[in-house]
């Protein structure tokens, strides 16, 4: 029999657990008065279909964070098996802004949030921030979808699992 450990006395194990959790992955898209910033963002998900809204969790103290600590507006768009580059690139710690990783993309600006958004994605939407609730080393964010961008008729998503970025098929 295993010996049970807190998470806190454990994080490797903890980590371990987590990934062993399939999730969606995101790229979440800002614009500030600066620059376009852009984050590969795995922890996403929906929380009311009336009114909608969403949640995306960012790693506290990171530039992401920090924009969403104070603008209200940015994009999500749901990637699809073949831009596991992309989503590597908008992962990489140091990386440029988000005008420079998508410039051999095709993209557009969101009409309500000013944001990229990377054409080829499952689905992209349009969001405003309506809560911010610090959880640990990770900033919450919700936020209210105020127009849905894009919606792919068909395609894979890219998952992350088990720290890895995985093409699923459909059957």
């Amino acid at each position: 029999m295993t010996e049970l450990t807190s998470a806190a006395d454990s994080p490797h194990e903890f980590a371990a657990a987590l990934g062993a959790i399939a999730s969606g992955v995101t790229l979440v898209t800002i614009i500030d008065d600066r620059d376009d910033v852009g984050v590969t963002v795995s922890a996403f998900c929906p929380v009311s279909m009336d009114p909608p809204l969403i949640l995306i969790s960012l790693i506290d103290g990171s530039y992401p964070a920090e924009l969403l600590g104070r603008l209200d507006r940015f994009a999500v768009t749901v990637l699809s098996s073949g831009q596991r580059v992309l989503a590597g690139r908008f992962a990489a710690a140091g990386r440029p802004g988000a005008r420079l990783l998508l410039d051999d993309v095709n993209h557009h600006r969101g009409a309500v949030s000013g944001a990229l958004i990377p054409d080829g994605g499952l689905a992209a939407i349009e969001c405003e921030v309506i809560s911010r609730v610090p959880a640990g080393d990770h900033l919450l964010v919700i936020a209210r979808v105020l127009v849905v961008d894009a919606i792919a008729e068909s395609g894979d998503p890219l998952l992350r699992f088990r720290g890895r970025y995985r093409a699923v098929a459909s059957q």
